[in-house]
Order: structure tokens, then C-alpha cells, then sequence
């Protein structure tokens, strides 16, 4: 017999829910992580392979996801086991839903440091603006900020502070309001930012980084990135969508859903390479610096550019709303499976999952100082983490989605969650999920294994 479908709450509207889910997949490395990429793989070229690999990869798995999530009518192990034992299979396919969970609390643990660092920067934006930084005192001040824990500790769990009230206070009063404001806020930001620079700096030169097509630099290493960039980027296989997916009334589809989301979060790409990269450009600075871009570089930028103050503030308030809302849907599937697993109220789950993760930030704080020096096989506990994050549980956890939605569900299950698509959308999502999806993502496991 299936395990019991506990009583959820619903979202009260489609928009709530696309405002929730746009905001999970939308994240910090996205921000900067897209412009950055597709730039160094050929920018309008990569572009479009990028956009290929989200329809074929990316949005068969999310709508894989939300479909489970509510079909099964409970946080992800609970629902995948429902939907397993429904059809006559072991329910110990729960594991599939519980890599998800696996993945969103290792992920969450080193991500709340890092969205701790942008609520600093945000504090540093709003008192100084960045006066007077040049690169030699952006680099001290970064390197200051690792070093005092003090200042991590207390700006990481102010993050998590603000995301387990939202948690705390449940779907429609917690998460929908946050969200209803968060997210125009963050789309009225980046607009916002990318028509200053339009108007004040190097956005032409921008453009052309991110769009001019070279397919020249079109190999298997970029269209691995593309996949990489497309799987990872809206969120899949961290258990958020399929958690959110189980709020989802009947009446919402899931197909049109799921491409508002994918066609946000890659809006949302595009728009913060015209937010950065001009600034970048007009000021000499390294378009190639990855994370140190936004911590190290940009606010050399800020402090030359007329009404830095202002677009520092900005700038730093709209990332950390990217990232209150990803930490809202990270802690949101492990909190409604502790809720369901230990029967009790979702304030006290939120309550032991956030106070979890406070203790465990401790460490990843602690390794970027006083344990800098610990490793295992030449790794800290960070890059322990993110390996074994990124590298393995959301490729592997994809993996076995695409699997028991093409596999073990049977086709009228799906074919009922997925009704509002005509037969001939249906059977190519079928044949995505099946048959591409499985080797592809394999593909990216096996890589992200081999180094």
C-alpha cells in the first residue's frame, strides 16, 4: 500500500507559483555564472546550443519533477514512493526523491555562507558605496571578510534567519508573499540596471560579448558546458521543483509552467551579463573572474562610476534577493519531508532544519580560516561539498528522474499529469525522457566524475 498523501496547502494562484519557482531556479551562480560562460564559448553561438540543450535536457527533467511532486502529494522521497508503489514497484525508489533532499541540504550548507557574503557587501554598499576601493583594497577587504568569522557567522545567519521565517510560516503565508514581492523586485532591479548601463556605460561592447556568434569555439567541451549550464541553472534534481510541484493545483499546467520558468530564468541570465559586463569593460577589468567578479572586481567599478553609491546598492540588494529566494526552496523540500517523516507542525521542522544548517555553516565558515589548512585528497570541506553536490548528486539524481518518469511510471500516469499538452507534445517529452535525457546526463555524471 502507498504511503499515506498528507493534506498540503496549495498555491493560491499560477503566478504564486511561477514567482516561487522562477525565484528557486534563479541564483547567484546564475547571475554570474551564464554571461561569464557564454562569453568564453563562443557568445551568441553558445547561446543558442545552450537554449537547445534546455528544451531537449532541461525542461523534460523540470517538468519531470513538478508532475511527480504532484502526483505523489508529499515531500519528494514520500511522493516518489507513492508514485512507485502505485504502480506496482518497490518503494525504495524513494532514494531518487531523497538524493534531492540529499543534494538541497549539501548544497544549502556552503550556499548560505555565500549569500552571507552578499548581505555584507549589500551592509558595505549601503554605508560606503565602495568609496575610494581600488583593486589592492577590494582584495584586502575580501580576503578580511574570510578571515573575521565573526562577520560571516553573523551575516550567514541573518540569511538563514530571514529564509526560515518565510519557511516557518508556511506556503501560501510564508513562501507565496515573499515571493509576490521578491520577484518583481528582482526583475525591476535588473531592468533597471541594465538600462542605466544602456544609457552610462560599455554596453555595446557587452552585447557583442555575449551574442556575437563564434562558432569556431563550438566543441565538445562547450556543448558539455551548454548542458551543464541548462541542467544546472533551473534548479532541477535539488528537490525544490518536486516539493513546489506538490502545492501544484490540478488545474495549472505543467508544461506551460514549465517553460515560463525555464524562459524567466534564462531572461534573468541574459539580463545580468548587460547588468555586469559593462561595467566590466568600460573599466578594464577581468570578464574571466568568476566569483571574485562580484566580490573583488565589480566594486573597483563601483567606486569610479558615476552614482556608484546607488548601483552598489542596487546591484548587491538585487543579488541578495536571487539568493534569500534559492535558499527558500532549498530548505523548503528537506523541511516538508522532515514535517511528513517525524509527524510534526512545519514550525518546528523549520525550526530543526535551518537550526541543522546554522550549526553545519559553522564549518564551512570555519574552513575558509582557522581549518583553511585541513584537506582531503588536496580538497576542504567547501570543495568536498560542491564536488560532491554538483558533480554527483544532481547528475545522478537527474538521472534517476528521467528514469522512473520514462521507466517505471506508467505512461497514463504521466500522460494524466501532463493533460493540458496536445498527443504529439506529450510523446516527444515520452521520447526526451526516455531515450535523451538517460545517456546525456550520464554523460555529464560520468565527466564530472572523471575530473
Amino acid at each position: 500500500m502507498a504511503a499515506a498523501k498528507l493534506e498540503k496547502e496549495v498555491w493560491s494562484s499560477r503566478f504564486a507559483f511561477l514567482m516561487a519557482s522562477v525565484g528557486f531556479a534563479v541564483g547567484l551562480g546564475n547571475i554570474w555564472r551564464f554571461p561569464y560562460v557564454a562569453g568564453e564559448n563562443g557568445g551568441g553561438a553558445f547561446v543558442v546550443v545552450y537554449l537547445i540543450c534546455v528544451l531537449v535536457i532541461g525542461v523534460p527533467v523540470l517538468m519531470a519533477e513538478l508532475l511527480i511532486g504532484r502526483r505523489g502529494q508529499s515531500s519528494p522521497p514520500i511522493a516518489v514512493a507513492n508514485i512507485a508503489m502505485e504502480n506496482g514497484k518497490s518503494e525504495r525508489w524513494k532514494c531518487v526523491g531523497g538524493l534531492g533532499l540529499l543534494a538541497a541540504y549539501t548544497i544549502e550548507i556552503i550556499y548560505s555562507v555565500i549569500v552571507g557574503w552578499v548581505l555584507w557587501y549589500l551592509f558595505k554598499a549601503v554605508t560606503t558605496g565602495f568609496d575610494g576601493v581600488d583593486a589592492t583594497i577590494a582584495n584586502a577587504n575580501f580576503e578580511g571578510m574570510l578571515r573575521d568569522s565573526s562577520i560571516m557567522v553573523t551575516a550567514t545567519f541573518i540569511g538563514l534567519a530571514i529564509t526560515g521565517s518565510v519557511i516557518y510560516a508556511g506556503v501560501q503565508s510564508g513562501i507565496e508573499k515573499a515571493v509576490r514581492f521578491m520577484m518583481p523586485l528582482l526583475f525591476l532591479l535588473l531592468v533597471g540596471l541594465a538600462t542605466y548601463n544602456y544609457f552610462a556605460t560599455s554596453f555595446y561592447e557587452a552585447m557583442s560579448w555575449l551574442f556575437t556568434p563564434d562558432f569556431s569555439k563550438i566543441d565538445g567541451s562547450t556543448l558539455l558546458a551548454a548542458i551543464g549550464q541548462a541542467f544546472f541553472s533551473i534548479g532541477v534534481a535539488m528537490g525544490g521543483m518536486m516539493a513546489y510541484g506538490a502545492y501544484l493545483p490540478r488545474s495549472v499546467s505543467i508544461g506551460r509552467s514549465a517553460f515560463i520558468i525555464v524562459a524567466a530564468d534564462t531572461v534573468v541570465a541574459i539580463l545580468a551579463g548587460l547588468v555586469i559586463f559593462p561595467a566590466v569593460f568600460k573599466y578594464g577589468l577581468d570578464p574571466a573572474a568568476g566569483a571574485g567578479l562580484i566580490f573583488k572586481t565589480l566594486p573597483v567599478a563601483f567606486a569610479q562610476m558615476p552614482n556608484g553609491h546607488l548601483f552598489s546598492t542596487l546591484f548587491f540588494l538585487m543579488l541578495a534577493v536571487a539568493g534569500i529566494t534559492s535558499m527558500v526552496g532549498l530548505i523548503e523540500s528537506v523541511t516538508a519531508w522532515v514535517e511528513e517523516k517525524f509527524s510534526i507542525s512545519r514550525q518546528m521542522s523549520a525550526i530543526l532544519v535551518v537550526g541543522s544548517l546554522s550549526l553545519l555553516s559553522l564549518v564551512s565558515i570555519f574552513s575558509y580560516n582557522i581549518w583553511a589548512d585541513w584537506s582531503l585528497a588536496g580538497k576542504n570541506f567547501n570543495d568536498l561539498m560542491d564536488f560532491f553536490s554538483n558533480q554527483i548528486l544532481l547528475p545522478l539524481g537527474g538521472l534517476l528522474i528521467a528514469v522512473f518518469a520514462g521507466w517505471v511510471m506508467n505512461r497514463e500516469g504521466s500522460r494524466l499529469e501532463l493533460s493540458a499538452l496536445g498527443e504529439g507534445v506529450y510523446s516527444l517529452w515520452y521520447f526526451l525522457i526516455r531515450f535523451i535525457v538517460p545517456p546525456v546526463v550520464a554523460v555529464i555524471l560520468i565527466t564530472g566524475l572523471l575530473g
